[in-house]
């Protein structure tokens, strides 16, 4: 049988690029992968535009293509990982649907993955996105890297391909919180990092903005480093010691300089409000942290589905064909047991195992 490679396309209001971003991964696939079965899995954050309907045209078209409609957004961390857990395929990749990951390097991970890796991603080695959030990004990574308890992967954002083994270890996570780089980083095996130019958008707007950006930031600040609370510690020790020894300073020169030195209320005033700012930051992060515990202990559901497209051949494909011989022996057995036989001529007559035997035997024994 083909091995399976599964797609999944997280989407919030891409008109423009839905359909040209599912025939170019289709493209791709049966021009530079031919001997693979695919599956393309379209994850929908309650898109305003008309991109639900592009979907709809797409999976009529192909029975290959899938969708999932959420009932509202979900933030940028948890469709896209729910769509990975929905995957069937030997292997999945993700990718954005703006082209800002390239189609082209599916078949650069499928490669690196027939030779062993059980996680191939893609890492930016440039970007055709504004400057300013290139530095920006690469501060933030650096950042986390250095801070948290495993090391982190720079310039990294989820684009790759993982095999179905870690699928099944982030299935068996079940974190509410999913924070795939990071999962990365700390569970995952042997890895191979490809390194990408990553091109401009290809149509509309990016859908981040300043509030998006920070808390996709502060999901992998608390999920994988302590330093926001290990620093008001730190800090307090320092700035206690400082304030002791301030003190000191203070009082020897009164007691030496009685009449002549006034300490006067400016450095009282400043210190009081420097101390207040410090500890609001550091409310801030404790808010953080606990807000982060509390979206994990309430346990909510990664995503709400509202619609399925093109999944029931999955559901219909697993369940067991219907066995008219099993029926015949079934039908066999209780006419012996009517007849006064016991367990052990069901199982001589017909085949069947002896618990099967019994049960028959309970049920028509009940039946009267």
């Amino acid at each position: 049988m083909k091995k399976k490679i599964s797609v999944i396309i997280p989407c919030y209001n891409e008109e423009n690029n839905a359909r040209p971003i599912c025939d170019a991964v289709r493209k791709v696939i049966k021009e530079k992968c031919p001997a693979y079965d695919y599956e393309i899995i379209f994850i929908d954050n309650k898109s305003q535009d008309n991109t639900r309907q592009i979907m709809r045209e797409i999976c009529a078209e192909d029975k290959n293509v899938k969708a999932i409609f959420n009932v509202t957004n979900f933030g940028q961390f948890n469709s896209p990982f729910h769509a990975i857990l929905q995957s069937t395929g030997d292997c999945t990749v993700t990718i954005c649907a703006d082209f800002q990951d390239p189609p082209e390097m599916i078949p650069k991970f499928i490669a690196e993955w027939e030779k062993g890796y059980k996680i191939v991603i893609g890492v930016k080695t440039k970007s055709k996105e504004s400057p300013i959030m290139y530095f920006l990004r690469g501060v933030y990574y650096k950042t986390i890297k250095r801070m948290s308890r495993c090391d982190q992967i720079e310039q990294f954002t989820g684009f790759g391909l993982y095999d179905k083994s870690f699928v099944d270890t982030m299935r068996d996570m079940h974190d509410t919180q999913p924070y795939i780089r990071g999962m990365v980083a700390e569970f995952g095996p042997e890895r191979k990092e490809i390194e990408y130019e990553q091109p401009k958008r290809r149509a509309g707007k990016t859908h981040n903005n300043f509030f998006t950006l920070y808390d996709a930031a502060m999901i992998g600040f608390t999920s994988y480093t302590k330093a926001g609370l290990r620093l008001a510690t730190y800090f307090g020790f320092l700035v206690s010691a400082a304030s002791f020894l301030v003190g000191i300073i203070y009082l020897i020169l009164k007691l030496v300089k009685w009449n002549d030195f006034s300490a006067g209320s400016a450095p009282a005033t400043i210190g009081q409000f420097f101390l207040g700012g410090v500890q609001l930051a550091f409310l801030g992060f404790l808010g953080e942290y606990v807000m982060a515990i509390n979206a994990r202990v309430m346990n909510r559901p990664l995503v709400v589905e509202e619609e399925r497209i093109n999944f029931q051949s999955d559901d219909t494909a697993d369940e067991a064909p219907f066995d008219d011989q099993l029926i015949e022996k079934l039908y066999e057995a209780r006419r012996i047991v009517r007849d006064g036989g016991s367990a052990d001529d069901v199982v001589l007559a017909t085949g069947l195992s002896p618990d099967q035997a019994r049960l028959i035997c309970i049920e028509e024994s009940r039946l009267g």
